[in-house]
């Protein structure tokens, strides 16, 4: 199942993730005028109304003998989706360790577990607000879809540009990190971390 879904996503069937992303974007698209009650319930009746009216006809086909009588939507049915034994187990305890991770690292931002993360924090939900008012949570996710479908296969086609400018981004990152660790300590140079290195200066 995972292979499948990384198919789509590096886009190894062009036609097949060009109509999921079609629809998940439409989908999404007609949630800013519909509700979602409506949306889902006009969906599936013209995914119905599809695959009765391909399944009636490949049955007249069969009726008169002009096609073998072969289910026109079998190698659908036949995909296994379902999770058995280990691989269940698996995946649950998976989700409940990422799930009391991610709680665990709530806990220790809300409640001021280390001082610095706790700004960092509250300097993103701050930007995030200004987020809010350009855009929606459904503009997002349609952003975050789009983006889910793009990224992967352009990051495998430019991978080494990709990773120089990262890596370069990294570097201004940990100077400025390096900065405010340095003024958080005096503003003097850092201590030099080798066994009998000179230490900094203190007045």
């Amino acid at each position: 199942m995972a292979g499948k879904v990384m198919d789509l996503i590096y886009w190894k069937d062009t036609e097949r993730t060009g109509m999921v992303l079609t629809g998940i974007v439409v989908a999404l698209l007609s949630l800013f005028q519909l509700s979602i009650i409506t949306v889902f319930s006009t969906l599936s009746l013209a995914i119905m109304c599809f695959t009765l009216s391909v399944r009636l006809y490949y049955r007249v086909l069969a009726a008169i003998q002009w096609a073998d009588g072969k289910h026109p939507f079998q190698t659908y049915l036949d995909l296994d989706i379902t999770l058995h034994g280990e691989e269940a187990d698996h995946f649950m305890q998976r989700a409940i360790v990422f799930a009391c991770s991610a709680l665990d690292s709530i806990k220790k931002l809300v409640f001021v577990g280390s001082l610095f993360d706790s700004l960092k924090f509250l300097l993103l939900m701050y930007l995030v607000t200004f987020l809010g008012n350009l855009c929606n949570g459904l503009t997002l996710l349609i952003v975050g879809v789009i983006a889910v479908f793009s990224v992967p296969l352009f990051y495998r086609q430019h991978q080494d540009k990709v990773d120089g400018t990262i890596a370069g981004l990294q570097s201004r990152v940990d100077n400025v990190k390096d900065i405010f660790v340095r003024l958080a300590h005096g503003g003097g140079p850092p201590a030099d971390p080798t066994p009998g290195g000179a230490k900094p200066k203190t007045k």
